[in-house]
């Protein structure tokens, strides 16, 4: 399964299986590929973006004013209405938090300050640091696939899995992991860098000095701080007045939901048996974006403005808008051939088979390729 040039097979659900990414050197450049993509995509249009935007705050402002005739609906269904309520407008204001992702990338407008302003006012209400993720972000895209240098899910050698990690490896103890993961997982490593790459000092997007941010960046962390400050103590505001119930109903649960999405998406497109990751030795920027997986969320990919299967091209063009991302995809695959990966296993499935499957990184035994690491389950 190792040797260079080897291409191993690894078993989706039954289906054709998918080849393992092939680690060498690709036979194209980037330049290639920005030449086979039609020149329109590269082209941000400010009234497209805003359209989005205005599209996803109308249906949130329309399932926020549907809860208020909630209680005018006979029992049960007045009940049935709220957990409905929540799967859509978690779903849709995960929409909200990629559009503010697209902005933290430069893919929303031509103008820098419009997309900093769009993305901090739209991430902050979903209590996100804005410029404080931005940054680190940017640094994930440069260090894909890096097992030095990556910001986030990257995958720890056997040697440095907890002592515990065994005693989780079970249906009970990845559904209790699962569940952990995607209900505080995502403010975990916001707080705490829980997931990161590893820093020799606290790390957190809350702290102006963490080791995250260069001197010049730390102005930003500041303002990302004092935005959210503004937006907790609004949320307190409402709760004074409204009451903490009504708040997590309307805002709380939504949310969590929009939390679980994130750290699903991110998971899933870079947790994968046939994606490799690198240490310093083999790793190079192309092969590192290469190594990210496509996926298929049924009608969320629309909902999630296709983050989730145009998830290699934008680790390639990341200042490519979203709604240009697919047609660039299917400009690029022809080219991309074996190096291009796409998984229309359903997500929740894929969720549970890469909790199962995908728990430490180690190079294949009997090879010369010792810096090239594949995902491993047997302890």
């Amino acid at each position: 399964m190792g040797g260079r040039g080897r291409v191993a097979k690894v078993e989706v659900q039954g289906k054709k299986p998918l080849s393992r990414v092939p680690n060498t050197k690709p036979p194209f450049t980037v330049g290639q590929l920005k030449k086979a993509i039609p020149p329109h995509c590269f082209q941000r249009s400010l009234l497209t973006s805003f359209s989005y935007v205005v599209y996803d705050l109308s249906f949130a402002f329309i399932f926020y004013i549907a809860t208020t005739y909630f209680h005018l609906l006979p029992q049960p269904f007045s009940l049935i209405a709220w957990p409905i309520y929540w799967v859509l407008q978690g779903c849709l204001l995960t929409g909200v938090w990629v559009i503010a992702h697209e902005c933290g990338h430069h893919a929303f407008s031509k103008y820098q300050w419009v997309d900093d302003v769009v993305g901090l006012t739209l991430h902050s209400t979903l209590l996100v640091p804005y410029f404080s993720w931005k940054i680190s972000h940017r640094r994930h895209h440069s260090n894909t696939g890096s097992l030095d240098r990556d910001e986030v899910f990257v995958p720890k050698p056997k040697s440095k899995v907890a002592w515990f990690s065994k005693y989780l490896n079970n249906p009970l103890g990845r559904a209790v992991s699962l569940l952990v993961t995607l209900t505080i997982g995502w403010p975990m490593y916001l707080a705490f860098n829980v997931s990161g790459r590893p820093y020799d000092s606290f790390a957190s997007h809350y702290h102006p000095y963490a080791p995250i941010y260069s001197n010049r960046e730390r102005l930003l962390i500041y303002v990302s701080d004092v935005a959210l400050f503004s937006v907790t103590y609004s949320l307190y505001r409402v709760a004074t007045l409204k009451g903490l119930v009504w708040l997590l109903c309307v805002y709380g649960v939504p949310l969590l939901i929009v939390n679980g999405f994130l750290v699903t998406i991110t998971y899933l497109q870079h947790t994968h048996f046939a994606l490799p990751h690198y240490d310093s030795s083999e790793w190079d920027w192309l092969k590192g974006a290469l190594a990210t997986m496509d996926r298929d969320y049924g009608i969320l990919n629309k909902v999630f403005h296709h983050i989730t299967d145009t998830h290699v091209a934008h680790h390639l063009f990341s200042t490519m808008p979203h709604y240009h991302a697919m047609e660039a995809t299917n400009a690029i695959k022809p080219i991309l051939g074996e190096y291009y990966q796409f998984d229309d296993t359903p997500f929740y499935k894929a969720l549970w088979r890469e909790a199962r499957e995908c728990l430490y990184v180690e190079p294949d035994e009997g090879t010369s390729e010792k810096g090239v690491y594949w995902y491993r389950n047997k302890y």
